[in-house]
């Protein structure tokens, strides 16, 4: 055991679930299918012979439903994954081989919270607000935090608190916020590792728009091979203001998926 975690473990450890429960019904992005959980066998359908049963579980989902992480598979440009790879030469046998969710590798890594909700004194920011880099510089300032090489940057707007309003936090005719391209050049230059955030897609949708374009999903999947993560749960760091953490994320390694469903833990010391 390093030194380093003794001292952790001696100060104590609180860990911060930023995941969002599956629910069949829960809001989702259109695109994508849905998730489904039934019980094939419930207890007493088959009885034992000393009386015990079991029930068992069976699921279907979308790998980009709840809270979940993108792989670099998940988008293209003009034909072309990150690295200048064929989109099309890069499937095989219908798997991402190169670029799939199973090439990501588990991340234990410095996180950092850009809370621009709360930093602008306000519940949710307004349904197709962009976050500006003003924003964002603003926010870090007044949080006494900055952004380094291989961070994963998580930035709340507010909106994942209409996670349970069901179509309210898909957007549709109100827009969601998030960042804008301006935000995304900026992180892709620091070498962040990763960016998640509280809604649906990510970044900002305009009223209206809907999923029709996603100019950061570009800059950070195909240009810079940075993962996204989305629909965190971010409301209980930002009550408690852990705006810095270990962030540990694993996602299912799905040979070949485009993305995982997974369950990020924000890792800090003291009671």
């Amino acid at each position: 055991m390093t030194d380093q975690l003794v001292e952790a473990i001696s100060q104590g450890l609180r860990t911060y679930d930023l995941a969002r429960q599956l629910r069949v019904g829960m809001p989702q992005s259109p695109n994508h299918p849905q998730f489904w959980h039934v019980l094939p066998r419930r207890h007493g359908d088959k009885v034992r012979a000393d009386g015990g049963s079991a029930a068992n579980d069976m699921i279907t989902t979308g790998t980009h439903v709840g809270t979940h992480i993108d792989a670099l598979a998940h988008v293209s440009q003009d034909g072309r994954l990150h690295g200048g790879q064929d989109a099309d030469d890069a499937c095989l046998g219908g798997k991402y081989v190169e670029h799939g969710v199973h090439t990501i590798e588990p991340m234990i890594r410095r996180g950092v919270l850009i809370d621009v909700a709360a930093h602008k004194g306000v519940a949710t920011l307004k349904g197709g607000y962009e976050i500006t880099l003003e924003d964002v510089h603003a926010t870090l300032k007044a949080q006494g935090t900055e952004v380094r090489r291989d961070d994963v940057v998580l930035i709340r707007s507010g909106w994942g608190a209409k996670f349970d309003e069901g179509d309210a936090f898909v957007g549709g005719p109100t827009g969601v916020p998030g960042i804008g391209e301006e935000v995304g050049h900026w992180l892709a230059e620091q070498g962040i590792h990763a960016a998640g955030a509280d809604s649906i897609a990510f970044e900002c949708l305009r009223p209206g728009a809907g999923h029709g374009l996603l100019p950061v999903h570009r800059i950070f999947l195909v240009e810079n091979g940075i993962y996204i993560i989305e629909a965190m749960n971010l409301e209980e760091i930002s009550e408690h203001r852990a705006y810095e953490f270990t962030l540990v994320l694993v996602p299912l390694n799905i040979f070949g998926a485009t993305g995982s469903p997974v369950r990020p833990l924000a890792v800090v010391a003291g009671d």
